[in-house]
């Protein structure tokens, strides 16, 4: 009948919506896993050396669009960069400000992951239900066909019965699946948010180095971020002004 048509459709669309989410999760999660290697291997010296301009040019190249990797360290790296550019009222260092700001952009790459899994988790948890509603309408069906023909024959409940067990079995059908995939995409997700955070806490230690490289110099920035610094401010400057400097260096 129409009641369990529109059943079976509310079915097959749950089942279409977390087909799409498995396969949308499983190429973005492959994408990602593989641009980020890609990252790591391409910016490896310019982390050891400091160089912060050269990995943020390098994040912004198009085959590191999708690299979660590349989002972490240019989140982390334009945060040192500020804290250093500016002073903070409370006294906070700039590797523990660079470190709290992170600590947040994790929780959105994380968000990022699972996007799209609460899908998989209500599709896998209502539509049992949704298939036991069907086996109701069934039965009622099948009554209804007694109450017709005035027999309880098995031609009177024979299409009835027919169509709860068919509801029935669509909404395990669909649900079974989905259960599975979450459950595998929720591991698959947590390895990538774990090696997510180590990576963070490698480039985290890094900028605790760096600091410390800050503090021995007497307050001053990290070499390479020092010399990146000096040398946009001679851009900066006028032309005139640094040709008047020249000129008073020539004649000393």
């Amino acid at each position: 009948g129409v009641p369990a048509m529109i059943i079976a459709g509310t079915l097959m669309i749950m089942g279409l919506a977390s087909l799409t989410v498995v396969v949308e999760r499983f190429y973005a999660l492959r994408r990602s896993r593989q641009a980020s290697r890609r990252f790591a291997s391409a910016v490896g010296a310019d982390v050891k050396a400091g160089r912060i301009d050269a990995i943020l040019k390098r994040v912004a190249e198009p085959a590191y669009k999708h690299a979660h990797l590349a989002h972490v360290a240019k989140s982390a790296l334009q945060a040192y960069r500020h804290s250093l550019e500016t002073i903070d009222i409370g006294g906070v260092p700039p590797g523990e400000r660079t470190r709290r700001h992170l600590e947040r952009f994790m929780e959105e790459v994380g968000a990022d992951l699972r996007r799209g899994t609460s899908v998989l988790a209500s599709v896998g948890s209502t539509a049992p239900f949704i298939g036991l509603l069907g086996t109701v309408v069934g039965i009622i069906s099948a009554f209804q066909g007694i109450a017709a023909t005035g027999s309880g024959g098995l031609s009177a409940v024979s299409a009835g019965i027919s169509e709860a067990l068919i509801e029935t079995a669509l909404g395990l059908a669909v649900a079974i699946p989905a259960v599975l995939a979450f459950n595998y995409l929720s591991n698959i997700i947590a390895s990538e948010e774990l090696q997510l955070q180590h990576s963070a806490g490698e480039l985290l230690d890094t900028i605790d180095d760096w600091e410390e490289r800050r503090r021995v110099n007497g307050g001053e920035s990290h070499p390479p971020v020092r010399l990146e610094a000096a040398a946009r401010q001679e851009a900066a400057r006028p032309e005139a002004t640094r040709l008047e400097a020249a000129r008073v260096g020539a004649r000393a």
